[in-house]
């Protein structure tokens, strides 16, 4: 169990998925709250919106056609970050290695979850949350298999607050020629910690956070999600698999069922913490795909969602956090007791 110095005095906790300090503040939650509040977003009221671009038989982009599909759905994106056939070339003005540059090819694609426009993973029946993950599977596969190709990056922004332009569930997926910034710190430090203890560290880690349950906001026979120790946003939780896969199509059966249940039983639990359809930004953090085996790595999912005291107030990264180190108020216990409650109150769990 944590201390009690440690739940009511500042201290600072260590990431060793990022090998950086985050400093826990959990005296300042009685401050009173003077900033900016936000306008919660409501939720789309019908399952077909005939502006939605995203919604089947409209019209995006170009005059490109988004087709009548049943189930998850994905295409090139229309305005993609990144291109494909870049030619490749790298400067480094001065020859000091301080101005660098150099082209990077890739591919962005759209994936729409469900045809109906009103739908969240939250909202979504079990069957097609499933499907969803089948497919995040088989782009993994498909685009970690372009010879040009190192990372394939999952991410799903959820709500305006978060910089979703379309209230339609979906997520992107980007595939990039180099290994991008975290992903590769996140590399580096289980790699550090394997050569070290010749064991997995978030498998270590996991093991530890089932055994106290302390900062466990919901398990199944197969899945884990928990506010991580060094967590930096409130309510951050990240999902670790309890057996060994280092990528998504490495899931076995009842993984992918697990992962799907678990996902929505944290989705919900993030709508009733509000009661408000609560932003966030996902992520899977699958092994690089470089043709490597990489047994230091362990598949996970990270939740960033920015909300703080209410549906209105949100936790903003400045000042101390962008110059110093990331600084959170409430405790990952705390945080983590609020949210497993409500799963259980509410019948979630």
């Amino acid at each position: 169990m944590i201390k009690n110095t440690f739940q009511a005095s500042p201290h600072r906790r260590w990431n060793p998925l990022k090998r950086e300090w985050v400093i826990v503040s959990p005296h300042r939650t009685k401050r009173p709250w003077q900033g900016q509040k936000e306008t919660p977003t409501a939720p789309p009221s019908v399952s077909y919106d005939p502006e939605c671009y995203l919604c089947p038989g409209n019209t995006r982009f170009g005059g490109k056609e988004t087709p009548e599909y049943s189930g998850p759905y994905v295409f090139e994106n229309d305005f993609p970050a990144l291109l494909k056939d870049v030619p490749r070339e790298e400067i480094n003005l001065g020859d000091v290695d301080l101005l660098l540059a150099q082209t990077e090819s890739g591919c962005c694609r759209v994936l729409c979850f469900d045809p109906r426009h009103d739908l969240t993973l939250a909202t979504m029946d079990l069957a097609a949350i499933r499907r969803v993950v089948d497919m995040w599977a088989a782009q993994t596969t498909e685009l970690g298999a372009c010879a040009d190709i190192e990372y394939v990056q999952v991410f799903e922004n959820r709500g305006a607050m978060m910089g979703a332009s379309n209230p339609h569930p979906h997520c992107q997926i980007w595939a990039t020629e180099h290994l991008p910034n975290d992903p590769a710190i996140e590399l580096a430090a289980q790699q550090r910690y394997f050569a070290d203890h010749k064991t997995q560290l978030l498998t270590t880690y996991l093991q530890l956070e089932v055994v106290r349950q302390e900062r466990v906001v919901v398990e199944n026979d197969t899945w884990v999600a928990l506010v991580p120790f060094w967590a930096v946003w409130p309510f951050e939780m990240l999902l670790l698999p309890k057996q060994n896969a280092s990528r998504v199509e490495a899931l076995n059966e009842s993984q992918r069922d697990g992962l799907a249940s678990i996902l929505k039983r944290v989705t919900n639990a993030y709508n009733d913490l509000f009661d408000t359809p609560f932003p966030y930004s996902m992520g899977l953090h699958p092994a690089p795909a470089d043709g490597k085996e990489h047994p230091e790595w362990l598949l996970h999912l990270h939740f960033f969602p920015p909300l703080l005291r209410s549906a209105d107030i949100r936790k903003f990264m400045v000042g101390f956090e962008l110059l110093g180190s990331p600084q959170r108020d409430i405790t990952p216990e705390s945080a983590a007791s609020t949210l497993r409650a409500l799963l259980e109150e509410r019948g979630h769990v």
